[in-house]
């Protein structure tokens, strides 16, 4: 895999530079450098780096991208965007988001009543917000509120009833007012096309958003009765994230233009805009010839532009604005979760791991003597030889004509001659190559929580680019697993013979390693889950200054252990008093003891739950290769 498929899914936004990956911005630190700058302040475990200049360069993007097609197609409608909440609400990313996009009069999406709130107090006045989802008269009136603050919001109904509740919102706000004020309104379609993936669902019939024709026309006579019309603005449909084919696309704005026109024709003279939703995908992959999008943006904004702008004409309608609401573009590339790690669960297949006696039985010799004089004109030969030993001793094990110490040299050699044949043999891919590295894969225990921090990877198979942030001037050579440090076997990310990642040989006692996971931006942290009580990990905001030096600001670390419990509405007084007590009242210890006890306890109890270190002494690690507590 060259250069980890940084070309692939990077988009220039980091670079390698000799040894380690490092940001392509400004002065461009390496990302081990800003790693050991935080680590050094004294926050260990897992680290999740901000950029705000990618947050830009993906909205400045979007935009530019949209505007070259308006330009190239004449395009008579404007662009706009808003930032969907539930990809993530994290107060670092949402204040460096509004922060870098206020040259866009880029807005907010909102789909509860929290994120209304955060978009009303967030979103600059005249900037776009759109609330979508299901909406009781609470939140309808939040939106009533919002629009009498002088926000430029548009509330997106979802069925008939919300309609009903928006007409007797409005009657109470507006009574027996001259100059009554109201919220847009845009209206969900549902339409017969769907998306294409895990979130195909998001569209077609039986979506779970979105009227029907005959809903839509129902809707819009309501409208009409109540003096609402007026206020009818916008077509919202949405068929899907991560849209890796174009052409359902296509289909679907074609279906949203023609009702658009249609609408238009009818009487609706205030709708002027189509929001296509999100779906924008990003290449998350790490290898040639698995991309997983089959277009570019620049495809993506002529393809809408053009086709709304046919349909107009067709329709003799006037060209709408174009909305969209790609969350996942914006987010996911502005993030870095880095994670040392901790220990090799394999180190022991190593020759200084072989304990051969002055006589070993015969098909050890052979083992010995084939790892010694394996040759890549006998590799595939010799391999094929030290598989049959091995059964043929594992089989004498269990009959007891071979002890244990046997056992572990057959097992060795064993694998080191696969990792030998496999490196003689490198230049042929075959299946068979395949299934024997993932009988001799590494498992890097790395401290973080994948239930935390990739909850898309652990629920829907969703693979991240996963590099080392130094030696990248060596090749690396361990078909690599990944576990993490939660006490549960889904917390892996195993070894892919078809999507496969490959790592260094380390020596965790003498040198550190430190994995950075790309791409973490949307959704990760809000749909991160606290298994095990493992919370989000310390957050950094890396920002540059005019001379383009990198400074690291708006630290958060990782919550403690009594906060923590605190969330889960544990009475965390009781907890400290009943811990002093027994400490007090402890019988096996004296007085000074039990002061030095409750200081490191309660040093303990301030710390969180990613792990400082691991033992190193061979003696004391833990061999539990299960991962599973008992």
């Amino acid at each position: 895999m060259k250069d980890f498929g940084l070309h692939i899914w990077g988009d220039e936004n980091f670079i390698i530079d000799g040894d380690t990956i490092n940001i392509n911005h400004a002065s461009q630190p390496s990302l081990l450098q800003i790693t050991h700058n935080i680590r050094e302040k004294g926050y260990k475990g897992p680290l999740l780096l901000r950029f705000p200049h990618l947050i830009e360069k993906q909205i400045s993007t979007l935009f530019q991208t949209f505007e070259k097609a308006k330009k190239t197609f004449a395009y008579k409608g404007d662009f706009h965007a808003v930032f969907p909440l539930k990809v993530n609400q994290f107060p670092n990313f949402i204040n460096a988001l509004m922060d870098v996009s206020q040259s866009y009069q880029y807005g907010l999406e909102a789909g509860s009543k929290a994120e209304l709130i955060i978009a009303m107090t967030k979103t600059p006045l005249g900037a776009p917000i759109t609330v979508n989802g299901f909406k009781d008269k609470e939140m309808i009136s939040l939106c009533f509120i919002a629009a009498k603050m002088g926000h430029n919001i548009t509330i997106t109904i979802e069925g008939l009833g919300e309609l009903e509740t928006i007409i007797q919102v409005n009657k109470e706000f507006n009574q027996n007012l001259e100059s009554p004020i109201s919220p847009k309104i845009g209206v969900r379609i549902r339409l017969h096309s769907s998306g294409i993936g895990i979130w195909a669902k998001s569209g077609g019939y039986s979506s779970k958003f979105g009227l029907t024709s005959t809903e839509l026309l129902e809707a819009y006579e309501m409208l009409k009765k109540h003096h609402l019309l007026e206020h009818l603005w916008m077509i919202h449909f949405h068929i899907g994230s991560q849209m890796s084919d174009i052409a359902p696309l296509k289909k679907a704005l074609r279906e949203a233009g023609n009702i658009y026109a249609e609408l238009k024709k009818r009487g609706a003279n205030a709708l002027g805009a189509i929001n296509i939703g999100g779906g924008l995908a990003v290449e998350y992959s790490q290898h040639e010839g698995k991309q997983e999008r089959n277009y570019s943006l620049q495809e993506f904004a002529n393809d809408v532009v053009f086709l709304m702008q046919e349909i107009a004409k067709s329709k003799g309608v006037e060209e709408p604005d174009i909305f969209t609401e790609s969350g996942r573009y914006i987010a996911a590339s502005h993030s870095v979760l880095v994670a040392p790690v901790l220990e090799l669960f394999s180190q022991e297949y190593h020759e200084k791991g072989l304990r051969l006696k002055e006589t070993n039985p015969p098909l050890i010799e052979e083992l010995h003597d084939l790892y010694r004089s394996i040759t890549r004109k006998h590799a595939r030969e010799y391999l094929h030889d030290a598989l049959d030993h091995m059964e043929s001793l594992l089989t004498l094990f269990d009959l007891g004509y071979i002890d244990l110490e046997d056992r572990s040299n057959t097992e060795i050699l064993v694998n080191l001659i696969i990792k030998k044949a496999i490196w003689l043999l490198k230049a042929e891919d075959t299946d068979e190559l395949k299934k024997l590295q993932d009988r001799i894969q590494e498992k890097y225990l790395v401290n973080f929580s994948a239930f935390q921090s990739l909850p898309d990877f652990w629920g829907l198979t969703q693979h991240f680019p996963v590099m080392p942030l130094d030696r990248l001037d060596e090749k690396p050579t361990n078909p690599a697993s990944i576990w993490d440090i939660t006490c549960d076997s889904d917390g892996e990310l195993g070894f892919n013979r078809d999507l496969p990642l490959y790592l260094h040989d380390i020596d965790v006692s003498d040198e550190e390693y430190f994995l950075g996971f790309f791409l973490t931006g949307a959704y990760q942290e809000v749909l991160g889950m606290k298994h095990n009580l493992f919370t989000h990990p310390t957050e950094a905001v890396i920002a540059f200054d005019e001379q383009d030096n990198y400074r690291v600001e708006h630290l958060i670390e990782a919550q403690n252990l009594m906060d923590v419990l605190d969330d889960l509405d544990y009475d965390t007084n009781l907890i400290d008093k009943r811990l002093k007590t027994r400490i007090e009242e402890s019988k096996h210890m004296n007085q000074e003891e039990k002061r030095e006890i409750l200081g490191k306890l309660y040093l303990y109890l301030s710390e969180n739950s990613y792990l400082k270190t691991i033992q190193a002494n061979n003696e004391n690690k833990t061999k539990d290769n299960s991962r599973e507590c008992i």
